[in-house]
């Protein structure tokens, strides 16, 4: 597979870094199911504009990081940052109303409403006047045509009938209906979980577009996926998760996919094998 990196928003990741303040961090974060130690005192940082891949093999508490740090999971131990500030999150809704929206594997779209009704789930504006206030009548017109606006800020001009029904759609355009919801109201992070993970390779590289769109927007993303390649060709920094600790933060210009690989199943690690340049 043939990768062209796209540059992140915020400018060189390794550089950069140290003298920006992380839009989303965790510290200490520690999360037990009984005997079974789901993060062991996991650090993380999400920087302004940069794609954060989350990578590391079955049980490595990549998932369980993911929800403790969107409000799905409350952790046992540490702190939640947002924009410097602690935050405590009790169920996702606090988090998606903080401005941190997540895009499931399982995608949570509602198959037999149309494209506009998903993109509003939960968030359906009313008409102006009476018609709203009185007779509670849905602004369909203006969610409709918000809501091809939105697809089209991300570049998707394979969706033009907002009006279709989910169901009639191909994964990678459900996919898309997703991620332009996230983003269309993501305000601090937008979180997909293996987005490609069910796509062929067409429709996988629409969604690694629609990344790179998103993140020349401004918006930060952390992008959880088994793929390698495409971990290596959106994101800006990869934070390797082993063991239910974080085993290194590295970088796609300072190590390859194979000295990745290594240190996520632990045949080495990021002492042993430093790379190219200082992360």
């Amino acid at each position: 597979m043939t990768t062209t990196r796209v540059p992140s928003a915020g400018g060189d990741a390794p550089d950069t870094k140290g003298q920006q303040q992380p839009v989303l961090s965790g510290r200490g974060l520690v999360k037990t199911f009984g005997r079974v130690v789901g993060l062991d005192g996991v650090d993380i940082d999400l920087y302004p504009g940069e794609v954060l891949g989350v990578i590391g093999d079955n049980g490595a508490g990549k998932s369980t990081l993911i929800k403790c740090l969107t409000g799905a999971l409350v952790p046992d131990a540490g702190e939640l940052l947002l924009d410097g500030r602690t935050v405590h999150f009790k169920r996702p809704q606090d988090a998606r109303e903080a401005g941190i929206e997540t895009v499931y594997q399982t995608l949570a779209v509602a198959p037999a409403l149309d494209i506009a009704s998903n993109l509003y789930l939960g968030r359906e504006r009313r008409r102006p006047g009476l018609l709203g206030s009185l007779l509670r009548m849905l602004d369909k017109k203006g969610m409709r045509n918000d809501a091809g606006k939105a697809l089209s800020d991300l570049g998707i001009g394979t969706l033009q009938n907002m009006a279709q029904p989910v169901e009639t759609l191909s994964g990678g355009q459900r996919q898309a209906v997703a991620v332009a919801r996230a983003a269309a109201f993501g305000s601090k992070v937008i979180v997909l979980d293996e987005p490609t993970a069910a796509l062929g390779v067409k429709e996988s590289n629409q969604v690694l577009r629609m990344i790179g769109e998103v993140r020349a927007r401004g918006l930060p993303v952390i992008l959880i996926s088994h793929n390698m390649p495409h971990v290596f060709e959106v994101a800006d920094r990869i934070h390797i998760q082993r063991l239910g600790r974080c085993a290194a933060v590295i970088t796609p210009d300072s190590h390859t996919m194979s000295e990745a690989v290594a240190i996520m199943t632990g045949a080495t690690t990021l002492a042993e094998t430093p790379g190219r340049t200082a992360t």
